[in-house]
């Protein structure tokens, strides 16, 4: 979206600053050009807020078209429209606001989340991204469970407190003397935006005017990333939206395993201690039955078995224990003749290399493996498989 040189004025009057929750204005075209997915359209004064600190550009209306992307260069604020505007006449914009104010929620609860964390622990905030569902936010150091639920209580009660953000560009003499977090020196001018006793950060992005606008502040996750953490977490309408979904699933799991709302971890451990012991017996019952099975084949030759309830691994433990007690080899084959066969083929006594190259050059199958064992999978009926060892 960058504009070709000349054509523009310089320094767009920022009306988002000025007031953060103007949604509609009336302003001059300045200047319109084609340019890459549409027309880049400048203004006298403008509340579209540009992309830039993580935050997403504002979307909207100027007059009769659609600005779908808003960036600024050089104090300059383009703005992406499907039609063109006649320069020197005047527009009405109109933001979409409840998209701006989603995001000024999440801008803000990070500020609150992020001061606590540089307070307590000194870790520093090295990423930050406004997704459709939540937003992360990076951190250069490491945090406890146990923490974060504190840092997650303190960031909500200050939301409970209401406090009217300060948002402002200090003299140039006067920033030295003032404490704000920046992940790298930065020139004059800088604006500062500041929740009092919470936190204080260089920040060119737009927030509500107190933080009880920010409403709610959860986080949902934490992973290490890097030498740090990555935190998942949402404030305001995002962070109700997500947790109104989590609680209906929630509530599914209770009705699933009749357990009450607040019961449903509990419940669920139980049933994967039930799950567990089931699949531990059930493991032992299928190698008795394969040992069976194996013994109906003692000194028997090159032995081919079919049995469609074999799944995963149990292929190869069969054709494995069969080895053990026939002669040659031992072929055991699952599935149909309609989404074909998986394969294992073992031997104690035989390079099993050619035969697995020939069963699936002839039976359109895919395979490999080592001299004593070979395993993959057939297109082929099972008449033609038995067929293909001569039974």
């Amino acid at each position: 979206m960058t504009p070709s040189s000349g054509g523009f004025p310089m320094h767009t009057r920022t009306l988002y600053y000025e007031d953060c929750h103007l949604s509609h204005f009336t302003a001059t075209v300045t200047g319109c050009q084609p340019g890459k997915g549409g027309y880049l359209v400048t203004l006298d004064a403008t509340a579209f807020y540009p992309e830039g600190g993580g935050q997403p550009c504002d979307t909207g209306t100027l007059g009769h078209a659609r600005v779908t992307d808003v960036q600024e260069e050089n104090g300059n604020i383009y703005h992406l429209c499907d039609a063109p505007l006649t320069v020197g006449q005047p527009v009405e914009g109109r933001i979409d606001f409840a998209r701006r104010f989603d995001f000024m929620q999440q801008h803000t609860g990070e500020h609150i989340v992020s001061g606590l964390i540089h307070k307590y622990f000194g870790w520093h905030n090295t990423g930050f991204h406004i997704g459709g569902e939540f937003m992360t936010v990076d951190f250069d150091g490491p945090v406890s469970p146990e923490d974060l639920a504190r840092i997650e209580r303190e960031a909500n009660q200050a939301v409970w407190e209401n406090i009217p953000l300060r948002c402002w560009t200090p003299e140039k003499e006067e920033l030295p003397r003032i404490f704000y977090r920046t992940k790298r020196e930065l020139p004059w001018p800088v604006r500062i935006v500041q929740v009092p006793g919470y936190d204080s950060c260089a920040c060119c992005g737009i927030h509500v005017a107190a933080t009880g606008e920010v409403g709610l502040i959860k986080i949902f996750s934490c992973v290490k990333f890097h030498e740090g953490i990555r935190l998942e977490m949402a404030c305001g309408r995002m962070a109700l939206e997500y947790m109104t979904a989590a609680f209906e699933q929630n509530r599914q799991v209770s009705q699933a395993f009749s357990a009450r709302i607040l019961e449903t971890g509990e419940a669920a451990r139980r049933m994967n201690d039930m799950l567990s012991a089931e699949k531990y017996r059930s493991a032992g019952l299928q190698m008795q039955l394969h040992a069976q099975i194996a013994k109906s084949y003692v000194n028997c030759k090159n032995v081919v078995h079919f049995d469609p309830a074999l799944k995963g691994t149990a292929v190869r433990e069969l054709a494995d224990k069969i080895a053990g007690l026939c002669q040659g080899f031992a072929a055991v084959f699952s599935g149909s003749d309609d989404t074909g066969y998986s394969y294992c083929l073992v031997s104690r006594e035989v390079d099993l290399r050619p035969l697995g190259k020939e069963l699936t050059q002839q039976l359109n199958g895919r395979g490999g493996g080592k001299a004593e064992c070979q395993q993959g999978s057939l297109k082929a009926t099972e008449a033609e498989i038995r067929s293909f060892f001569g039974e």
